[in-house]
């Protein structure tokens, strides 16, 4: 399988508990960190059934998701809606990805 996408949804699995804490905070923040995590999957999926320079384009979607799930959590810590130590696995994970896609995205 497509190695990528089943670490976009390890993170998914990762953010679950954060994005509970969060909404109990910011019920706002935490619904954008849920669609832009899931959007990574969602587009790598797509991605990998188109061909050519529309392959390219849904990768690029699903790290442009992906940065903005690591932005969210960044802008969580910021706001002190969580503490770190949660968040570290997830962060790793998040960046694991974008490390994934970049190659594809080129």
């Amino acid at each position: 399988m497509f190695v990528a996408y089943e670490i976009s949804l390890d993170l998914i699995r990762q953010l679950r508990p954060i994005v509970a804490l969060i909404a109990a905070r910011d019920p706002s923040l935490a619904d954008q960190l849920r669609r832009a995590a899931s959007s990574v999957p969602l587009n790598l999926a797509e991605g990998r059934r188109r061909c050519g320079r529309d392959r390219t384009y849904h990768y690029r979607i699903a790290a442009g998701s992906a940065a903005e799930a690591l932005a969210a959590l960044d802008v969580a810590l910021a706001w002190q809606l969580a503490d770190e130590a949660p968040l570290a696995t997830a962060r790793a994970t998040a960046d694991r990805v974008l490390g994934l896609l970049w190659p594809l995205t080129r």
